[in-house]
């Protein structure tokens, strides 16, 4: 207990963001203090723990083995004092906040309806900012605290980011009726020899069905290559080109005259739609609330039936 009366508790909260951001800009950025005061506050905690905590490596700070160690029983330390503090009850119809979030197109005509109309019933002061980036610059953005969560598929994470599944998601094929034969889809090498659609936010990045191919040996043209699922759909009308599409983009598909849909030549894996979040909103309880709403928003969506 004499130990603590001695160290004021700020410092903990200040070493835990020092801690989890590796960086004492961001740092400063989440505990609203100047950088001079958070310089300060990490001087101070090193002279406290007779350890330098972070150190500078490869052109950033890394954490020391003390520090390391520190982690762990730290968190759980801010997490009983929050526990105590923490406002009981939550109530979405009083919340006034604005949270950033950052989704595909393709994700926001899954989710933003449905959520948009439970937000205005249970929670009209809550709004939304909403943009579009590639999946590596969705898990900068949540780490540098640009966005509040993103909608999209993460095969990785980047450290102190946590992600929870919406729903698994398949592939299909969309052609033009008439770039078709009569009955069922094509063979693997007339699938190949065909002109193909890519929906990325940045051609270069990896997917799912190029990396199929490459484990593969094999390799497919991509004749067009954007980042917008609705346009990508209307574009195959009337063309030779084929579209491999995520299955629960379909229901509009439906309306768009002249399109068939059909299996994929080859095997191609499910993957994981998923909601990701910095560690630092796990206390928030407006965030953990539209987390929820999300979460069931993308329940209540069903994939299309072949």
């Amino acid at each position: 207990m004499d130990e603590l009366r001695r160290l004021d508790l700020n410092l903990l909260l200040t070493l835990h963001t020092l801690l989890t951001e590796k960086h004492v800009t961001r740092a400063a950025l989440q505990l609203h203090k100047s950088q001079p005061a958070v310089s300060h506050a990490l001087a101070q905690l090193r002279e406290r723990f007779d350890d330098p905590l972070l150190v500078r490596r490869g052109g950033g700070l890394s954490l020391t083995p003390r520090a390391q160690a520190l982690m762990q029983p730290l968190a759980e330390a801010l997490g009983h004092l929050n526990a105590l503090l923490r406002t009981p009850v939550f109530e979405p119809s009083q919340v006034q906040r604005r949270f950033r979030l950052a989704l595909s197109d393709y994700a926001a005509r899954l989710v933003l309806p449905p959520l948009i109309r439970r937000l205005r019933t249970h929670a009209p002061g809550l709004d939304l900012s909403v943009s579009q980036a590639s999946r590596d610059a969705m898990l900068a953005q949540l780490a540098d605290g640009e966005i509040d969560l993103a909608l999209g598929v993460f095969p990785t994470l980047a450290q102190n980011i946590q992600a929870e599944l919406l729903f698994e998601e398949s592939f299909v094929c969309i052609a033009d009726k008439n770039a078709l034969p009569a009955r069922g889809g094509l063979s693997l090498d007339t699938w190949l020899a065909r002109p193909h659609v890519l929906v990325s936010m940045r051609p270069d990045d990896g997917n799912e069905i190029d990396q199929a191919l490459d484990a593969l040996g094999l390799h497919r043209r991509i004749a067009l290559a954007l980042p917008h699922w609705s346009a990508a759909l209307e574009v195959v009308a009337g063309t030779d080109l084929i579209l491999t599409i995520a299955r629960r983009s379909l229901p509009n598909a439906r309306h768009l005259p002249g399109l068939r849909q059909f299996a994929a030549p080859l095997t191609l894996p499910r993957f994981a739609f998923q909601q990701a979040w910095h560690v630092r909103r796990d206390g928030d309880a407006a965030h953990a609330w539209l987390r929820r709403e999300i979460w069931q928003c993308s329940q209540a969506t069903h994939p299309g039936k072949p």
